[in-house]
């Protein structure tokens, strides 16, 4: 099928297209989805991009948020036994407990830091040389491997580091991985389509971590079948489990939706020259196209406030509320039900209101179920049963609908390169959830003052979203 051509567009000095002017006022002209105009996107590789977030999610809500960090690496199993001995009424055991959720906050910050230095710039070369899947496959695989590596961390406090070590690896290259997928979404849909094509890649991803927790949950209510479940063996199984999800769901991608083609009219330069080239993007990004500018910066500000519940709302629920394992899992499974159906229903939303006004929206929500979380955690288990679950409605629209706003206002050709400084302007505050997570546990020394520090930063974001102008729609 004929793709046909975009508006004409000016060339930056870098040699990369770069919209007209009109760009200032929010007429945006020569995006990638103007490309996709007229287009009849078969629904198998619309079907097979999305379930690349099936694919990927066991990393998201079983390893990195309900189950393996939330009751195994962040639980007494990583403390000396003597403390472990005092019991939870212990100050002391609370104490060393909030040590373990601080090192995993410090553990995904370096891991933050890494991918605000390598996603622009290896998104601007997937770019340039057509080799989007490429990466996406690589990351991807390499992603496995972190999975599969973590059945060595043995219930022991020297196995720590190697745990948070593998965790934060495997979150570097989920989000390398995420950064060409993402950019893949302008190839599957077009402009009147856009928001419910996002929304259904996070939507299944989410009923695809209810999926995963639902067998968790299973095996462990069958007591793992006489499986041995001492040194910390039923998590490493778990790991194993989930790095083999991943792989026999993450293929359609790579098979069924078509290579971009390198972007026209960009050299190839070195991996050095590469930062040079992408200054220089930026810059012009500034000058062209400032909606796109502006955008980037709220929502790294905004995102960073959505990976702090992800990362750390099991770890509330474990140790600020007392969930016990099995309500964690089942916790999990209903946050991802809620926040699957919300997530594809919000995209219709999307494509008739604007991705802005789902943003504000959710942002807002997200604040107010936070800060009830927060001021009557003394209530007991029913607060977090009932508000962690109002949170995770909102969760998923606005990480839908910010995919969304940034395929609408993204020059054509540069997709993995916006999409990489998407990630990175995310990870370049990054530190700010976990710092103030560990930075409120660490003053106050209980690990329920954490969700005001993730709530202090949504709302920081909502606050720079409300200077963003909504993209033109058509």
């Amino acid at each position: 099928m004929t793709v046909p051509p975009g508006p004409p567009t000016e060339a930056s000095s870098s040699g990369t297209p770069i919209p007209p002017a009109a760009a200032n006022s929010g007429a945006i002209g020569a995006m990638g989805l103007d490309l996709q105009e007229g287009r009849v996107i078969p629904r198998r590789q619309v079907i097979s991009w999305a379930l690349w977030d099936w694919a990927t999610q066991p990393f998201n809500s079983v390893i990195l948020t309900f189950v393996f960090t939330a009751l195994y690496l962040t639980s007494d199993t990583f403390l000396d036994p003597a403390v472990a001995a005092l019991g939870k009424d212990d100050p002391a055991y609370e104490h060393a407990i909030a040590q373990l959720a601080s090192g995993l906050g410090w553990a995904i910050t370096i891991a933050g830091i890494l991918i605000a230095l390598l996603a622009p710039v290896l998104g601007q070369r997937a770019d340039v040389a057509g080799r989007r899947k490429v990466w996406l496959g690589g990351a991807t695989a390499a992603l496995v491997l972190c999975m599969l590596a973590l059945f060595f961390v043995q219930g022991s406090p020297a196995y720590f580091v190697l745990g948070v070590s593998l965790i934060a690896a495997g979150t570097v290259f989920s989000e390398i991985a995420g950064v060409n997928y993402n950019a893949m979404l302008v190839q599957v849909s077009t402009r009147r389509t856009v928001g419910k094509v996002s929304g259904l890649g996070w939507g299944l991803g989410y009923i695809g971590g209810i999926v995963a927790l639902v067998l968790v949950v299973v095996a462990t209510s069958f007591d793992w079948w006489g499986m041995p479940t001492d040194n910390g063996l039923a998590f490493r199984v778990i790991a194993v489990g989930c790095a083999i999800w991943t792989l026999i769901f993450a293929w359609p991608v790579l098979v069924y939706v078509p290579e971009a083609p390198p972007a026209p009219g960009r050299e190839r330069v070195s991996f050095w020259r590469s930062y040079v080239v992408l200054y220089q993007d930026i810059v012009a990004l500034w000058r062209n196209t400032r909606p796109t500018f502006w955008f980037l910066l709220a929502s790294a500000v905004f995102r960073d406030g959505l990976a702090g519940v992800f990362a750390f709302g099991a770890v509330i629920a474990a140790v600020a509320f007392h969930f016990s394992s099995n309500d964690v899992m089942i916790f999990g499974i209903a946050a991802n039900l809620l926040a699957g159906v919300s997530t594809i229903v919000a995209g219709r939303f999307d494509d008739r209101f604007g991705p802005r006004a789902v943003i504000l929206t959710a942002l807002g929500g997200l604040v107010a179920a936070g800060l009830l979380v927060f001021f009557l955690h003394d209530s007991g288990k029913l607060v977090f049963w009932v508000f962690g679950l109002v949170l995770t409605l909102f969760v998923g629209p606005a990480q839908a609908a910010s995919r969304s706003f940034l395929a609408r206002v993204t020059p054509a050709g540069r997709e993995s390169e916006i999409f990489g400084l998407y990630a990175t302007t995310g990870r370049a505050a990054s530190f700010l959830s976990p710092m103030l997570w560990s930075a409120f546990i660490l003053v106050f020394g209980a690990t329920y003052w954490g969700i005001l520090g993730i709530v202090i930063v949504v709302a920081a974001g909502l606050v720079l979203m409300l200077f963003v102008k909504e993209p033109a729609r058509q």
